[in-house]
């Protein structure tokens, strides 16, 4: 029988339990592959708890670049004998499976190939008794993937020093534990005909890896951000704790070491957006990280900050919900939430990130959104895109500067007899504000949550209050030329695809897996809320529209359902996943092809 070759085109899946170190070794598998100049994209599936369950890492390997998950898996690396069984379900025909040499054998999978190794006697042989023995029986492993798909040494040994380059005494002994593993394959196991890993020049040239949520963390220092305010929150803390790292290198002053940046951990996530909210009155530049159950606390005072007009940027890494629901799985469960934070009628701007590079560009773009517009604005990712490594190219240092929105100085304060805090001055719905300190006597004001009028006096007069609900409703709409235009790929095609966030990778390979079956599709992504304009537009110009999103309501669908015409409305169908783990092209074309087939044989 011809065995099919699948060259840098296959799935590796390290199927083990949480606490046992193995996210390093297979981020050295990623990590050596990329050296190749392979494409990858690293996928981490984990649980809640501190150690003990299962935990799944999927290395994607593919020459055409996807960076979604994939629907299969081909080499499966079994460590946890609680999930064997389902795991080595889980391999596609043809795949080959790597496990421990105690685990029991399974005549039932005749159409895939066994490589045992003892890992534990290895790893006892080897090394003294202790701790780092269980963490190196995961380089033993490293090495045999290595042999069995001819990674090279060398890649291997430069993925290590890297992984360990704060612990450079580490990776002479992890070396030896990946030496053990590729001798042991090397003596024993012949290398799989199907799989193999071949070196593509310039492949991975000009990347590198980051997450998201560093990613953000450095656009917020670039952005001229001062003050953080945050409780610590799964997927969301690794966020505030790179602005922190990043601060004590780059905001401390190099003669006096004075720290120049305020980060308060909070008792709670109420009291971290109300601090948000203090600090930008006072003149900073503030931000907060959190999750779906913060975006929940937070709700009445980002209605605060909505209605008295103060910025503040929130970013919200989102995870499985409702409730505490999988705190370690990723969805888009808080768009249509976060859109309409707080009770009464209120609206929000919302960027929605696709990639390492917008998390960092939109988390800069915020904040002069925040200024602009008075407002919060919320960025709003995933644990997909915050907590992974993703391929990227070097982010680009910003060339322009702040726009701090229409603040009075003292100059301008000399020329007014008079000014209102709430007067909309323009005819654009924004009003003018000071900073605290501002040196004129003018300078002082009122913020004011509750009824009030121009001047910020407290008013319950009903046609004032209606004018200012009308007001934001104005600036609101302004909001719609100044969020992320929309990203459109048009052809002209009957059938587009509508997404946002980190969907958009599993569009990408969904739209190719539709084109081998000759079916052409066109492609709109949504880059932030309120919606453009040209997004309406673009449905009517399509006999039908799917509307593709990681949540089972269709929240973003239910939004376009409220905003485009009616006209557009027939149009529009929604395709939802929601299982908590990042989702792939699968998810996509089979209920696209489902919800065609009766318009194809119609």
């Amino acid at each position: 029988m011809t065995v099919e070759s699948a060259v840098n085109d296959f799935t590796i899946r390290v199927a083990t339990v949480n606490g046992s170190g193995s996210q390093s070794s297979n981020l050295v598998i990623a990590n050596a592959i990329f050296r190749l100049g392979i494409p990858v994209a690293p996928k981490n599936v984990f649980p809640s708890n501190i150690e003990g369950l299962p935990t799944w890492f999927d290395v994607r390997v593919t020459p055409q670049g996807y960076q979604c998950r994939s629907h299969d898996v081909d080499v499966l690396v079994a460590l946890n004998p609680a999930t064997w069984a389902s795991d080595l379900a889980g391999v596609k025909p043809g795949g080959i499976v790597v496990h421990e040499a105690t685990y029991p054998a399974n005549s039932a999978r005749a159409d895939v190939t066994f490589y045992a190794v003892p890992f534990a006697e290895l790893a006892k042989s080897h090394f003294d008794p202790g701790a780092m023995r269980k963490y190196l029986i995961n380089m033993v492993y490293v090495g045999v993937v290595a042999q069995l798909l001819d990674i090279p040494a060398d890649a291997i040994e430069a993925a290590v020093a890297a992984q360990f380059r704060k612990k450079p005494a580490a990776v002479e002994i992890n070396m030896r534990a990946v030496s053990v593993g590729m001798d042991y394959a090397r003596e024993r196991f012949e290398k799989p005909k199907r799989y193999r890993l071949e070196r593509i020049a310039g492949g991975t040239d000009g990347l590198t890896f980051m997450d998201g949520n560093r990613a953000a963390a450095l656009g917020c220092v670039m952005a001229g951000c001062t003050v953080a305010a945050w409780y610590p929150i799964t997927p969301s803390s690794s966020l505030c704790e790179s602005f922190i790292a990043l601060c004590d290198r780059y905001r401390v002053d190099p003669v006096t070491k004075e720290r120049r940046v305020a980060i308060v951990q909070a008792e709670d996530e109420l009291a971290a957006i109300g601090m948000v909210f203090g600090a930008s009155w006072a003149g900073a530049r503030a931000m907060t990280s959190t999750s779906g159950p913060g975006i929940s606390l937070m709700a009445e005072y980002v209605g605060f900050g909505y209605y008295a007009e103060l910025p503040g940027v929130i970013f919200d890494v989102q995870r499985a919900g409702p409730s505490t629901g999988l705190p370690t799985r990723t969805m888009q469960g808080d768009l249509a939430s976060v859109y309409t934070l707080s009770h009464g009628d209120t609206k929000h701007i919302v960027l929605l990130p696709a990639t390492v590079r917008e998390a960092y560009e939109y988390a800069m773009a915020a904040f002069d959104l925040a200024d602009r517009f008075q407002t919060p604005v919320f960025v709003l990712s995933d644990l997909d895109l915050g907590m992974n490594a993703w391929m990227t190219p070097p982010l680009p240092y910003p060339e322009r500067g702040f726009d701090r929105g229409k603040v009075l100085d003292a100059d301008d304060l000399a020329k007014l007899e008079s000014w209102g805090r709430y007067r909309d001055v323009d005819g654009d719905a924004i009003p003018y504000r000071t900073l605290p300190g501002t040196p004129h006597e003018n300078a002082g004001y009122f913020t004011r949550g509750t009824g009030h009028d121009e001047q910020a006096h407290y008013s319950e007069d009903a046609a004032m209050f209606a004018g200012n609900l009308d007001r934001l409703v104005r600036k609101h709409e302004a909001a719609r030329a100044a969020v992320p235009a929309p990203e459109i790929d048009e052809a002209g095609n009957a059938v587009a695809i509508v997404a946002y966030g980190t969907t958009h990778h599993a569009v990408v390979e969904a739209r190719d897996r539709l084109r081998e079956r000759g079916i052409e599709t066109d492609y709109l992504r949504v880059r932030g809320l309120p919606l453009a304009r040209e997004i309406a537009a673009f449905i009517e110009r399509h006999e039908r529209v799917y509307v593709v999103e990681q949540n089972r309501d269709g929240q973003l669908y239910g939004i376009l359902r409220g905003e485009v015409p009616v006209s557009a409305i027939e149009r529009l169908r929604s395709i939802r996943h929601y299982n908590g783990v990042p989702i792939d092209a699968h998810a996509i074309v089979d209920p696209f092809l489902d919800a065609e087939r009766p318009a194809v044989t119609a």
